[in-house]
């Protein structure tokens, strides 16, 4: 299925390019500007589809992966570390995204004009520290999910998760049923992503009926600058657990290889879940440290994703032009820090997050359509990223712990 999936997206890639040079070589631009709106109709109808899962998708997740954690007195030590290496982990992968996006500008080329019905910028006014505080603080759950107001649900959500978890017998019922509504909600989103093929055919289709065929050359530097910005994140997390862990940690990269190449090749780091807890055990980790780690770094510790959100935000910024300042970004950052955990397991999750975080700062949502047309591309490279991510984070943390074993062949090889 994933493999046909690919070959969809490959092929929706191939006829949108096609499909717009045609229209931009053979009819006069106000013909092919009324073809290109004729296109976003499309990738208009996928934006809303995935608008429309947002909110409960975001609660439902938040709520189960909290009150699975358990009470911060039962994780104990390990939790704590734990806890404490995805944050770091998670600062260094969204700072370098927006320090190499900054650096590459993949966007600034493209220069297009933003929607009519889209913002052109952002309200700076709305960013003083006192509308910043209260505006994270929802006055009613209803209105913030039906304004897709993301740092209000998270708020909201926190408070439930851990309610949840502090209540002695985790009251089942409700776990329970914020559980299947998760369920529900990956199902639905599984459903909105069929569709994506049909979205990257328009959404090439439209840009290059108006901009014609040098726009691929911005999609070229966006893809190389990202996979650049992962080799680089990569050597940071190998250079981290060699620091700490030691010169095993080349073993530990190389037995994760079979996992990582699943999560690359099906572009889903969750499909590698079950072979990278294996292959942590074979290395030495003990169950007890992989079991818990690994779980909680599938929520809390997608390094991969969290990059390419501040890289595909601040380049879709960059074609429409959009200059965001230092304060802006920071708190940019600090959204996706908070919105991007507690996602595992969902399809094309970073798109989600890329379209709550464009609403927040009234960007035009019509840039996620953008980026969609090679996604999926770059959704293989994040995921294995992913599996790196928290395969280094599990051994760090079991170092910590004096829970790694060196298997005895080994010294007898030294």
């Amino acid at each position: 299925m994933n493999r046909l999936f690919t070959y969809f997206v490959v092929g929706a890639m191939v006829l949108g390019v096609l499909a717009g040079w045609l229209v931009n070589t053979t009819l006069p631009a106000a013909d092919a500007t009324v073809w290109a709106g004729n296109f976003s109709i499309i990738t208009d109808i996928f934006l809303r589809l995935i608008k429309m899962i947002i909110a409960p998708l975001v609660f439902s997740t938040l709520v189960a992966g909290i009150a699975h954690m358990g009470d911060a007195s039962e994780v104990g030590r390990v939790g704590v570390k734990t806890i404490g290496w995805f944050l770091l982990a998670s600062i260094s992968s969204l700072t370098l995204g927006l320090v190499m996006v900054h650096i590459i500008q993949p966007g600034a080329s493209l220069n297009l004009a933003a929607p009519a019905d889209a913002a052109t910028g952002v309200d700076i006014a709305k960013f003083t520290l006192k509308e910043f505080v209260t505006h994270v603080v929802p006055s009613s759950i209803v209105d913030a999910m039906a304004k897709n107001e993301i740092l209000q649900i998270v708020v909201f959500s926190v408070f439930v998760g851990t309610a949840v978890a502090a209540i002695d017998d985790r009251a089942p019922a409700v776990l329970a049923l914020v559980e299947q509504v998760a369920q529900i909600m990956l199902k639905v989103t599984g459903y909105v992503m069929k569709t994506a093929p049909l979205a990257i055919f328009a959404a090439l289709a439209s840009s290059i009926a108006t901009k014609g065929i040098a726009v691929l050359f911005t999609y070229g530097v966006f893809v190389g600058g990202f996979y650049a910005s992962l080799l680089i994140l990569w050597s940071l997390l190998i250079l981290a657990g060699f620091l700490i862990v030691g010169p095993r940690i080349f073993k530990l990269i190389g037995q994760i290889r079979a996992p990582t190449l699943l999560a690359f090749s099906t572009a889903s780091s969750e499909a590698a879940y079950p072979r990278t807890l294996e292959e942590l055990q074979k290395w030495g980790i003990s169950r007890k440290v992989a079991s818990f780690v690994l779980p909680l770094g599938y929520s809390f510790n997608l390094d991969g994703s969290m990059m390419y959100c501040t890289f595909a935000v601040l380049f879709i910024a960059q074609v429409y032009g959009i200059e965001l300042t230092l304060g802006q970004q920071i708190t940019m950052l600090a959204l996706l820090m908070v919105t991007s955990k507690g996602m595992a397991g969902v399809p094309r999750a970073s798109l989600v997050v890329i379209a709550a975080t464009l609403t927040y700062f009234k960007l035009p949502e019509a840039g996620l359509a953008l980026i969609l047309a090679v996604d999926h591309l770059l959704d293989m490279g994040r995921s294995a990223t992913n599996v790196v991510g928290n395969s280094v984070a599990a051994a760090v943390v079991a170092k910590w712990e004096d829970q790694i074993e060196v298997p005895q062949a080994e010294p007898a090889k030294a």
